[in-house]
């Protein structure tokens, strides 16, 4: 690349450690917040951990209320009912709390109570974000409970629009939590499936975000160290989910996974959009599952960046067939199915799925352009299991 440019930003203030979610009153008040919505998903309403946060807030002086009507793939219905609470509590600030759906669902609440026009106008397409009311974005402090999306230092939220049947990526600079706090024992209690999904999600940011073709090299050397990190602490966070070193290790490679994305994504992501989007899948886990068939798909285009990366990473086969040997057989330690079948995906749907794929912002990243075309059969061989040689 003879005359490399790039517009870089990086995220937000990150109140990092073990028990540092007892901060919140602190955060809340540098973030501008007195009267706080808490947002999570109907999975953790009534969790002791949801019930320990709303105690500290009320402790910290602080008349906090619950939302808990997320779903795992949120949708704008979501986002419009906790609007709706938001604006009947007067509250004047969002606590997303749980996992990835929180994150997005909770950021998009607090963006949409300023917006006149409908979600799917702020897509992140082009200067979409320009016609956004900045005038009345309430604040957010994000507090994640798994380690995956990365979505507490993110500027975008991931929610399906009912009215374009599809996952939306909703962008706006103001969307960006004002604080984190990266508490790891938050998410020592995550089951075996969860804590695998959500990590190999963070790997899929990583993976794609170092083999995406623009020029970020700041953002590049964040995805190969947290790939790095995924890499010794994955294995140890799924065999013993108290390994609170492993758990910290995770929470920080998510973070990093979503700031490295600023890079770019690709066809992982363009696929498993419209496959949750379809079929109600597990982002984390439709990702891991498509991982392979895309790493295969891109082969002549990052096979001498992946080798660099296998060096990095300490494997006995620095080349392209070493990382892709890693990344099979760490799906297979982690319990990940090998095929889109396995996870209810038929043929019936692959032209949609090609088109939505093509169209998802994400595919601008990928090292080979895509279209109808070329997705079809990558769709094919993820749904029968086929990885080319």
């Amino acid at each position: 690349m003879s005359n490399p440019t790039g517009t870089w930003t990086f995220p937000t203030t990150i109140r990092f450690g073990p028990g540092r979610r007892r901060e919140l009153p602190n955060a809340c008040r540098a973030a501008g917040m007195s009267r706080p919505l808490v947002v999570t998903d109907a999975g953790l309403a009534d969790n002791p951990i949801v019930h320990e946060t709303l105690d500290i807030l009320k402790t910290g002086g602080f008349d906090a209320d619950l939302y808990a009507g997320v779903k795992g793939n949120p949708s704008d219905e979501n986002v419009t009912k906790g609007v709706e609470v938001l604006r009947a509590g007067n509250h004047d600030g969002v606590i997303a709390f749980g996992g990835g759906s929180a994150m997005d669902a909770g950021k998009a609440i607090a963006f949409m109570t300023a917006q006149s026009l409908p979600m799917e106008a702020f897509e992140d397409i082009g200067d979409n974000w320009k016609q956004a009311n900045v005038e009345g974005i309430l604040p957010s402090i994000a507090i994640p409970t798994t380690a995956g999306t990365g979505s507490e230092v993110g500027r975008a939220s991931v929610i399906h629009i009912a009215a374009v049947d599809r996952k939306v990526v909703v962008f706006h600079p103001e969307i960006l939590p004002k604080q984190v706090i990266g508490d790891p024992e938050l998410t020592t209690g995550l089951p075996q499936w969860v804590t695998a999904a959500t990590g190999m999600d963070a790997l899929a940011h990583c993976l794609e975000a170092y083999c995406a073709p623009s020029f970020h090299p700041m953002a590049q050397g964040i995805a190969a160290e947290g790939a790095r990190m995924i890499k010794d602490a994955l294995p140890r966070a799924y065999r013993d989910g108290n390994d609170l070193e492993a758990r910290a290790h995770m929470l920080a490679a998510a973070m990093m996974g979503c700031v490295a994305f600023q890079k770019g994504l690709g066809a992982i992501h363009a696929i498993s959009h419209p496959v949750g989007s379809l079929y109600d899948t597990h982002h984390g886990l439709t990702n891991a599952v498509v991982m392979p068939y895309v790493l295969a798909f891109n082969r002549a285009a990052v096979e001498s960046k992946l080798a660099r990366l296998g060096a990095y990473l300490g494997l006995d086969d620095p080349s392209f067939d070493g990382i892709m040997a890693w990344v099979t057989e760490l799906r297979t330690a982690l319990g990940v199915p090998h095929t889109l079948a396995d996870l209810g995906v038929g043929t019936d749907r692959i032209d949609r799925i090609a088109g939505m794929a093509e169209t998802d912002p994400t595919a601008g990243g990928n090292p080979v352009p895509l279209n109808k075309n070329n997705l079809r059969p990558l769709i094919e061989n993820a749904i029968a299991g086929r990885l080319p040689g």
